[in-house]
């Protein structure tokens, strides 16, 4: 989806997500970016867990700019050292989106510099944090958004946004007893439907999201996995045997052997699926 503003044009003002688990830190960081001319609104965060839900809310804010294509938040302003999910760890959920917000470290290590740049962070932030070091942040993440546009000016096409490669690993967090655990896509042998959640099935368990299944099926379609039904998306490497059912076609998983069922619109486009993967193979 293109994208018609960039940070700068018809003076759009910024929305970012500050996180850090040291309340005064956190209060500090928070002061520097309202300062600024360019910021509107300042979202903060005492951990990455948080962050991670504050996302997946129902902010206006944050689904109006979903709506539009846009990332939830433009900037994430976050500490790199923080208990249970770090800041590095989170940045990668961060990667994951698409479009992905700009990623700013603060830290209180100059060591931790080249990690953070490896991750795709524009600048990192020594603490205490300076006001003129923030406003320079700021600018580094004015400027990552201007080069994700074509031009300036209302009605300016933004270049499109990149699909990650086939073969990047994206993460999908989840919240278990208080605590936010990564689920490596590579994980997910099946999904299914429920409402206008997903419940993920791995090896080790299920996850519920809160992601519609029609999007999983849309960002996950190149990295192998394939739509059998209105209820279920499925690993199409993990399908062992697709046979005829009293009821229908069905698909059989892996060595435990799990059924799935296979509606009839999708019969035909998974085994044109199947065959071309044989063949691939």
């Amino acid at each position: 989806m293109a994208v018609t503003v960039s940070a700068r044009d018809d003076n759009r003002k910024l929305l970012v997500l500050a996180v850090d688990d040291e309340l005064p830190g956190l209060d500090q960081l928070r002061h520097c970016l309202e300062s600024s001319d360019v910021i509107g609104r300042v979202i903060p965060a005492v951990d990455a867990s948080e962050a991670l839900r504050l996302l997946g809310s129902a902010d206006e804010d944050i689904n109006r700019r979903k709506a539009a294509g846009l990332p939830p938040v433009d900037a994430v302003f976050a500490d790199i050292n923080m208990p249970g999910l770090s800041g590095m760890e989170m940045s990668r959920v961060f990667a994951s989106l698409n479009p992905a917000p700009v990623l700013v470290f603060v830290t209180g290590h100059a060591s931790e510099a080249v990690d953070a740049f490896d991750l795709g962070a524009v600048d990192y932030v020594l603490k205490p944090a300076r006001q003129e070091r923030i406003d320079k942040a700021i600018g580094r993440v004015l400027d990552k958004l201007d080069s994700q546009t074509t031009g300036r000016g209302g009605g300016v096409e933004a270049a499109p946004v990149e699909e990650p490669e086939q073969g990047d690993e994206e993460v999908i967090p989840v919240e278990l007893g208080g605590t936010t655990k990564l689920i490596p896509r590579s994980s997910v042998r099946w999904v299914e439907a429920q409402g206008d959640y997903a419940r993920l099935y791995t090896t080790e368990g299920s996850h519920l999201v809160r992601i519609p299944l029609a999007q999983l099926e849309e960002r996950w379609g190149s990295a192998g996995f394939v739509r059998i039904h209105r209820s279920y998306l499925v690993a199409l490497p993990l399908i062992t045997e697709l046979r005829m059912a009293q009821g229908g076609y069905q698909v059989v998983l892996g060595d435990d052997e799990k059924v799935l069922p296979v509606s009839r619109r999708h019969t035909r486009a998974l085994k044109d699926k199947l065959v071309g993967s044989s063949r691939a193979g």
